[in-house]
């Protein structure tokens, strides 16, 4: 692997959520103020998304008191805690800066209706588990080999078919003439 991507697949997540220009999502931000932290959540739709690898990120607008605010996250940052998609746009395009020119429901995208409203994850690389192997250490001592003695015989159980033979009834019993 080339040096930059192997430093660049440590920062990558595990999993980035399925994105799509269109969808109104909401994004939680962790957010530092001081030495207290919290989750902001930014709600909008998605205008655009670019770039890929460490460097891959979207775009979400909204409009807050009647005016329009962008915000760029990074896909991988570590300050994204997670991504809801609320509702799954139609969109015909890749970037809808056409949004930027409207204000009121006419800046929203349409619903596509029968899309369901799932929390998928890309999974970008998986959680690889070492196994760890008994290290044997071999001493010289036991690299000699001794004759040893076995005691132990191995036998083999054979099942026979057991026949039962009838046996015969000597006693007399009176007959009834």
């Amino acid at each position: 692997m080339d040096i930059i991507k192997s430093v660049e697949h440590e920062y990558l997540k595990n999993k980035i959520p399925a994105l799509h220009v269109g969808d109104t999502i909401k994004v939680h931000q962790r957010i530092k103020e001081g030495n207290r932290e919290r989750i902001q959540i930014f709600e909008g739709i998605v205008i655009k998304k670019q770039g890929g690898g460490v460097n891959a990120t979207f775009t979400v607008r909204r409009l807050a008191y009647g005016v329009g605010v962008e915000k760029t996250f990074l896909v991988h940052s570590p300050l994204v805690e997670k991504v809801e998609v609320t509702r799954v746009g139609k969109s015909r395009r890749a970037k809808l800066y056409y949004l930027r020119d409207r204000i009121g429901k006419a800046a929203k995208t349409k619903e596509n209706i029968g899309a369901r409203i799932e929390t998928k994850e890309i999974t970008i690389k998986e959680d690889l588990v070492e196994e760890v192997a008994p290290v044997v250490e071999e001493t010289v001592a036991e690299k000699v080999v001794e004759p040893v003695q076995t005691t132990e015989t191995v036998t083999e159980e054979v099942e026979t078919p057991v026949v039962e033979e009838k046996a015969e009834v000597t006693e007399e019993t009176p007959k009834a003439e």
